[in-house]
């Protein structure tokens, strides 16, 4: 799905060449990118939506600071022979909703991911922070309002949260310092554009202020001018 967008970006980046080899000494496979010691670089993790893998948002590192580390987690449930999902979608017509199970084990697996991606590259959790796609949005929702402690941010591209998530949010100190990117489309035809404004106001309500970003005749994909908002966020959450 992003693929001819990353393939435009690597090349008006030029950015050094990653380590295109699949590592699997973590919880998730997953493909680097880091520069030499990366001891108190900032940490982002790349999740990737519905039926596509660890390739498809890797070159989005490419237009943000070449000194961080960049890690491509790979979803654990296999949907054809290269694409992956992070948890199956509930039958029926209503909101859009995730099987308890799969979301339950995704969340896990992306937490200890976190933790042990953040010992092995020696920086600190108010330096990490996870970007995630769609389905990858929905699990960076899950993991970073459930667990805020882990991380500096979540960064949600064209995600939405889902309605337990949203029924069990609470008012809680331990949330504050976690900053929070939205970014969606006005024209998605996977997850609504509605997905975002509700997510919005469900974190504004719970006393978080998340930096809103809507990109007017965006469909289900990323653009040059929210690589270019998320950059710009990133860099101002660490100051």
């Amino acid at each position: 799905m992003l693929k001819l967008f990353a393939l435009t970006l690597a090349l008006l980046a030029g950015a050094a060449q990653a380590d295109d080899t699949l590592h699997r000494d973590l919880p998730l496979a997953y493909l680097e990118q880091t520069q030499g010691d990366a001891r108190n670089e900032p940490l982002v993790i790349f999740l990737h939506g519905f039926g596509s893998n660890e390739e498809d948002l890797f070159g989005l590192k490419d237009a943000l600071p070449s000194t961080w580390t960049y890690l491509s987690a790979r979803a654990p449930m296999p949907v054809d022979a290269s694409g992956y999902r992070w948890f199956a979608k509930t039958p029926g017509d209503g909101d859009y909703d995730g099987e308890t199970a799969d979301l339950q084990r995704s969340a896990q697996l992306i937490e200890d991911f976190v933790q042990q991606a953040t010992a092995k590259y020696h920086t600190q959790p108010d330096r990490v922070f996870l970007v995630g796609f769609s389905q990858g949005a929905i699990m960076s929702y899950e993991v970073g309002l459930r667990k805020p402690a882990l991380l500096r941010g979540i960064a949600a591209l064209s995600g939405s949260v889902l309605p337990v998530l949203k029924a069990e949010l609470k008012a809680d100190a331990a949330l504050d310092k976690l900053a929070i990117f939205i970014g969606h489309g006005t024209l998605d035809q996977a997850l609504s554009y509605a997905s975002a404004t509700r997510a919005n106001e469900v974190l504004q309500a719970v006393g978080l202020q998340p930096e809103f970003h809507g990109y007017v005749g965006m469909p289900h994909t990323i653009s040059e001018a929210e690589v270019q908002d998320l950059k710009a966020w990133l860099e101002k959450s660490l100051r």
